[in-house]
């Protein structure tokens, strides 16, 4: 997910929650991190363009000299290589070893073009810290499954890129792996290769939904009006999508509410803004006809990612767009909610809306043992980015969670920096049996 702002006259729609919640704790047992200045060649088959990353994300258009591009926080694009940066989807594969999405490139459609869509299983050794990156997959469409023209339509390998999608969630299924992007919205399959095998288009209960980047959306004439199916907003597509648990069901949630064109305002329920969660087959790829709604503490609140546990029990991060440490005085709009909350898809009001049982606060995580490299202040460490987009558990106790760095882009952790891909590990036992 990237930043992008909801209109201020959405803002004063916010709604507290009306839900009971309960508060708990959680301590820093192990951190890692991955350097934001992390890149992977080009794949075998790939066009010598692939081989630079980043061209265009000047205000100018195009930039092809190496690193002229420079930034506030020190980096300067374009790179050499391709950046294995955002994680923007975790799981857990066991064995300490974790299925991690790499986002779009950029943050937009337009700047993301010579970025190859990838995913990658790390390893983080806990005791140095470091994150070792066991494989990497490339995503590609050999087959022309994909409806519309992808950037590289004309070559053999057709790799897919952060113009044709915009990937945020991930869930192993059998031998292939299902996404959710924010684009159009879409769900895609692949097979192990990063091979798309489907492309879904958002249609729960029969009901067409696009988003304003989906590729087959006219731009509308200044004033004119956009078509009934489009009701997300962009990039707010399928941050979080779970899987149940004998894995013939995917629940893909959107990070941001829908557009109630009646009303002329974001979706509510009894004046809470809330955000759709469907629900679609791994056995057929239909969608069912349920939809449950997670409420937002905010209207201006996103969801950074969303797993299973244990049964119908899930973790959801939601958080604000602010980046930074209040404490630590430097940050222009500091972060000031990050959460990651429990729920369980049976439990729901009459209107479909699900009960937040209990959360823990990414900005207060208790670190005694002085674990952090840096975030630490008086033995409280916080996790103070502005898209948190990566939480599952690993054992009865214990989850992971990780960042977007949203590379090179955004600084959360220290000023001046761009940020690093942080992975945790916190002790949230009670959390886990919360009830």
């Amino acid at each position: 997910m990237k930043n992008t702002l909801i209109p201020a006259a959405l803002l004063a729609l916010s709604t507290t929650a009306a839900h009971a919640q309960e508060a708990f704790g959680a301590t820093l047992t192990a951190h890692a991190e991955l350097p934001a200045a992390t890149f992977v060649p080009a794949p075998d088959g790939a066009s010598p363009h692939y081989n630079l990353s980043g061209r265009f994300t000047g205000n100018d258009g195009r930039i092809t000299d190496p690193y002229a591009n420079v930034q506030g926080n020190g980096m300067a694009l374009p790179f050499p290589g391709q950046p294995l940066q955002g994680f923007s989807g975790i799981r857990s594969l066991g064995d300490g070893r974790f299925l991690v999405l790499t986002d779009n490139g950029f943050g937009a459609r337009g700047n993301s073009s010579d970025v190859i869509l990838m995913f990658n299983i790390v390893k983080p050794d806990w005791e140095t810290g470091r994150i070792a990156i066991e494989r990497t997959v490339r995503l590609s469409d050999p087959d022309q499954k994909v409806s519309f023209p992808i950037m590289n339509e004309a070559t053999p390998a057709r790799y897919l890129t952060g113009a044709d999608f915009d990937t945020e969630s991930i869930q192993p299924v059998g031998d292939t792996y299902w996404i959710g992007d924010e684009f159009g919205p879409w769900v895609i399959q692949v097979d192990a290769e990063g091979q798309v095998l489907q492309v879904l288009a958002t249609e729960p209960g029969g009901n067409l939904m696009r988003s304003p980047d989906n590729v087959f959306v006219t731009a509308a004439d200044p004033g004119a009006e956009l078509p009934a199916e489009v009701v997300t907003f962009r990039s707010g597509g399928y941050e979080g999508m779970a899987l149940s648990e004998d894995r013939k069901t995917l629940y893909p949630l959107l990070e941001k509410s829908v557009w109630d064109a009646e009303a002329g305002a974001q979706e509510t329920v009894n004046g809470v803004p809330v955000l759709r969660m469907m629900e679609v087959s791994t056995e057929t790829g239909q969608w069912g006809d349920k939809i449950r709604y997670y409420p937002l503490e905010d209207a201006g609140h996103a969801i950074g990612d969303f797993n299973l546990i244990e049964g119908t029990r899930g973790l959801i991060i939601e958080r604000d767009n602010g980046q930074g440490d209040p404490r630590e005085g430097w940050a222009e709009t500091p972060a000031a909610f990050k959460r990651i909350y429990l729920v369980d898809l049976e439990r729901l009001d009459e209107n479909g809306v699900l009960e937040k049982i209990a959360y823990i606060d990414l900005m207060n995580i208790l670190d005694p043992e002085g674990i952090a490299p840096r975030g630490t202040i008086d033995g409280v460490f916080s996790f103070p980015f502005v898209t948190i987009e990566d939480v599952d558990r690993i054992d009865e106790t214990h989850i992971v969670v990780a960042n977007d760095n949203n590379f090179p882009f955004s600084v959360g952790r220290q000023e001046g920096r761009a940020d690093d891909n942080e992975m945790i590990l916190l002790e949230v036992g009670d959390f886990l049996k919360a009830e």
